[in-house]
């Protein structure tokens, strides 16, 4: 076995056991604090400092990347000042491996003044810091990975695990779903399958000319490569923005194939359209809309008509732009 290996498994044997040291009805304390937290929409305020610091602002990261409001409080700036971010109705986990942190114990009769609750992630249950918090979390380690026992390793490791089953727990008593997890995510590839519609992709019809059923060939291959968009659209002669057609380049290849050249100079947009295309809703979600192009009763196809419910051009939607939005 190797040294690294020894210390992984020395960090996660710590977790395990401060999984057994964990008091049930504190646990329970704990999470009716942040569920009275969320359904008053308050904060939870997480503080530390050094390491502990360090461990309490991923904390903060988690919950408020899960959907309650939290944040990392400088307890050394809180007493100058930056207290005043704390409410009442507020939560504060206070992390401390000792419990003795200065810093924190100078916070604490504020906190209770202001009638704001207090929960104590430390190491020694018996601390100053649990003495003076409404709950507390025993983050215990019998000794640290470091082989002086000194470096803040398996405490930083119990004391993140704890922070982040608390949050999952709390997720799922939340209900929390995929596409409410995606609403703190939207530059992520969760976030953009979740919330990213074929609106926001679409080339808009404003940008697009439609033709004729009887707009000839070369006018066609004009319009193709004008704009570099690839395809056009045919617009029904008897009602102004209906799309009767669509016509891209595999359209174009496939009817000068099927066609004596003697007869190019006759092709309209009518004989070159592929009638009755697959469309697609500008509200649908894109990553629906790949699907769609991907999976079909016919072939696949790289672009998508965006109509209304009246069968009026909104767009076109274009694999390419998916495949640039990270989606495809």
């Amino acid at each position: 076995m190797s040294a690294l290996t020894r210390c992984l498994q020395e960090e996660a044997a710590a977790i395990a056991a401060a999984a057994e040291r964990l008091s049930s009805d504190q646990v329970e304390g704990a999470l009716a604090l942040l569920e009275r937290c969320a359904d008053r929409k308050a904060k939870l305020v997480i503080t530390g400092v050094g390491k502990s610091g360090i461990v309490a602002r991923k904390i903060a990261a988690t919950f408020s990347s899960i959907g309650l409001m939290a944040l990392y409080l400088n307890p050394l700036d809180a007493l100058h000042g930056d207290l005043g971010v704390v409410a009442p109705d507020d939560v504060c986990l206070l992390l401390s491996n000792s419990g003795e942190t200065s810093e924190l114990l100078e916070v604490l009769p504020h906190l209770k003044r202001r009638g704001t609750a207090r929960i104590a992630l430390v190491g020694r249950a018996e601390s100053s810091l649990a003495r003076g918090s409404d709950v507390v979390l025993e983050a215990s380690v019998d000794r640290e990975v470091c082989p002086l026992n000194l470096a803040p390793t398996a405490s930083t490791a119990v004391a993140m695990a704890i922070g982040d089953a608390l949050a999952a727990v709390w997720m799922e008593r939340r209900g929390i779903s995929p596409a409410d997890f995606a609403l703190n995510h939207p530059a992520g590839s969760l976030g953009k399958q979740l919330t990213m519609t074929v609106a926001d992709l679409m080339v808009p019809a404003a940008q697009l000319p439609p033709l004729q059923p009887g707009t000839p060939l070369l006018e066609v291959i004009g319009r193709l490569t004008q704009g570099a968009i690839g395809s056009g659209w045919v617009e029904d002669p008897a009602q102004a923005g209906r799309l009767i057609g669509l016509i891209t380049d595999g359209d174009l290849r496939r009817a000068l194939r099927d066609h004596g050249s003697e007869c190019w100079a006759s092709l309209t947009a009518a004989d070159l359209m592929t009638v009755d295309p697959i469309t697609v809703s500008a509200e649908r979600l894109a990553v629906e809309a790949i699907q769609t192009m991907e999976h079909n009763q016919r072939k696949p196809i790289s672009v998508l008509p965006v109509i209304n419910t009246s069968g009026q051009l909104q767009g076109l939607l274009r694999l390419h732009d998916l495949v640039q939005a990270g989606l495809a």
